[in-house]
């Protein structure tokens, strides 16, 4: 298992936009997302664009030993409700175990320590059964389904809503530290 020390969160950088096209684009990462096509270097300039200009959105790049292997992102902010929706992945692949779950650390630690949000948001498809168990040993606790919620290539999936609370997050952050950067490596999986 790599050291805490080994990762970092940082905003995204215009010199980071074709390595995040590039993931993006990958087959590993866009069979999780809601967008089915080749995005354009247009379409993600735009991305970009609307990136910049609002600033709820905090597009972090995730690196580990000072590279990057990741991105995070916020969307549907809701500052009166204290509540976002997180966006994430792992860019890079063939990395050492562990680097999944040190991102959903870093990333929610920057959620509710930095940004202050009381409620983080996770939205899977149904059928990512490796997300909905990341999310669960991260504390979040399955809200609901949308029944044929995304179509995706040419059929319509559900998605599974789950939540975790600031007041969870709190008192089991210490364990999962402990857990997630132990020197036990048949702790964590990604």
């Amino acid at each position: 298992m790599p050291d805490k020390s080994d990762f970092r969160l940082r905003p995204l950088a215009e010199a980071d936009l074709d390595l995040v096209l590039k993931w993006r684009n990958s087959d590993r990462v866009r069979k999780h997302m809601y967008t089915d096509h080749i995005i354009t270097p247009e379409e993600h300039r735009a991305w970009s664009e609307r990136m910049k200009t609002n600033p709820d959105t905090h597009p972090q790049v995730f690196e580990y030993q000072n590279r990057p292997i990741g991105v995070i992102n916020l969307s549907r902010v809701d500052r009166p409700d204290g509540r976002c929706v997180w966006g994430f992945y792992l860019g890079e692949p063939n990395l050492p175990k562990g680097c999944g779950a040190a991102l959903g650390y870093f990333g929610l630690e920057h959620i509710f320590e930095h940004l202050k949000f009381r409620k983080v948001v996770g939205e899977v498809f149904s059928f990512n059964s490796d997300s909905l168990k990341f999310h669960k040993r991260l504390g979040f606790v399955e809200e609901g389904r949308l029944a044929q919620h995304v179509l995706k290539n040419n059929e319509y999936h559900d998605i599974i809503t789950l939540a975790l609370f600031d007041e969870t997050w709190r008192a089991g952050r210490p364990a999962l530290e402990e857990k997630l950067f132990s020197m036990d490596e048949t702790v964590c999986r990604d």
